[in-house]
């Protein structure tokens, strides 16, 4: 019987391309930045994660009780302050991913590693779904040893405990540089889920599955 890790992380997978994202003419093309040192509590860390779409890891990440902010850009590649476009013509090196700020003493770095491993198929190389590209690859750009050493070993222990019918080939690398994408891309869910089909027939579906799982790890909301 396979373990329910995997059943789990089944109903996360979507079979849907995010396809070409492209602003509409009022739509702004600003950088949200990333918060700088000076503006994090002293118990504040940062952990950067690929894992396909960051439209759909946004969403996600945001409604974890402890997530200070989560913001959608690339890192990995070679190319600098790329644009949307370039990256998704797969000649930058950079993947779609969520620089993810975070109080340590709400949340821990293990359980951010919890909530990546199940939100998306670490086992299928440059592909979430039907996203095909270098820039969907599963990846984590860790900024410490610390990190590293969790991430090597979550990985080797889902490899063990037989959770995925494939080797994962999450990618495991130092963190280098995150540029920010486009404003358009950010909190997009949040801004466009009424309007958008996408939002509505991919991110929806997956985010309702995510809060079932994770209910005891969401932003209490008030009523």
């Amino acid at each position: 019987m396979r373990p329910i890790l995997a059943v789990l992380i089944t109903g996360f997978i979507t079979m849907a391309a995010c396809g070409q994202k492209t602003p509409s003419a009022n739509e702004k093309k600003e950088k949200k930045q990333p918060m700088t040192e000076n503006q994090l509590p002293a118990t504040a860390a940062v952990a950067t994660f690929a894992n396909g779409c960051f439209w759909c890891t946004e969403a996600i990440f945001e409604e974890l009780d402890g997530v200070i902010s989560a913001v959608s850009g690339y890192s990995g590649g070679d190319t600098e302050n790329p644009t949307y476009k370039e990256v998704c013509s797969g000649g930058t090196g950079h993947a779609e991913c969520l620089q993810i700020t975070y109080d340590t003493t709400k949340i821990s770095f293990d359980e951010l590693l919890e909530v990546f491993w199940q939100t998306h198929d670490p086992t299928t190389l440059n592909r979430q779904g039907a996203d095909v590209g270098t820039q969907y690859r599963s990846a984590i750009f860790y900024h410490n040893e610390e990190q590293k050493q969790k991430a090597e070993s979550y990985k080797a222990a889902l490899d063990k405990s037989g959770a995925f019918n494939r080797p994962i080939v999450t990618e495991v690398t130092a963190f280098s540089t995150f540029y920010p994408a486009e404003d358009y891309h950010q909190q997009y869910f949040e801004l466009n889920g009424n309007e958008n089909p996408y939002c509505r027939v991919v991110i929806q579906p997956k985010l309702e599955k995510f809060r079932k799982v994770f209910r005891d790890k969401l932003i209490k909301q008030s009523h």
